[in-house]
């Protein structure tokens, strides 16, 4: 309430108010501002290391018999963590369902998994699955340039070579 009150006598027209207090205001409101814009894009500059979590909230195999479908998460989260164009992560949404279906001969599970992604993988979340999840949370949709896919083959290269 306090917060309020002195906040309405700043905003009053009526009150005399101090060109330094305007000033101070206005600098601290922009700093605000921009602080976090800068951060978000200085984070999605760099890629961060590779990561898998296999099947993301899903089951990597059956409990119930011997199918596993981790590989294709695998591929699938190699897909993800790299980002890329809207139809790139259709395309790899694709292959995810397809691999599923080729290892299962499940149609059902392979069309419950990419149902799945397809709702839950948007970049607009803030999770750690999301689509480019290897960059920063800014950069959304977007095709590599050739310096980042370049990142992605050293990133990728260290990854394989110490596994």
């Amino acid at each position: 309430m306090v917060i309020c009150n002195n906040f309405r006598k700043l905003m009053n027209p009526n009150k005399r108010t101090t060109t330094w207090v305007w000033s101070a205001w206005l600098w601290s409101g922009a700093w605000l501002i921009a602080i976090p814009l800068l951060v978000g894009c200085r984070a999605s500059a760099e890629l961060r290391d590779f990561t898998s979590d296999g099947c993301s909230l899903f089951p990597d195999a059956s409990s119930i018999s011997e199918t596993d479908w981790y590989d294709c998460c695998f591929d699938h989260d190699i897909a993800y963590w790299q980002g890329g164009t809207r139809q790139q992560r259709l395309e790899a949404d694709d292959a995810l369902r397809a691999c599923v279906l080729e290892k299962t001969d499940s149609q059902e599970l392979a069309d419950v998994m990419y149902a799945g992604v397809r709702g839950g993988g948007s970049p607009y979340f803030y999770n750690w699955y999301r689509w480019g999840y290897g960059w920063g949370y800014g950069r959304k949709y977007q095709a590599l340039t050739e310096s980042e896919q370049a990142q992605v083959r050293e990133t990728l290269d260290h990854y394989f070579a110490n596994d």
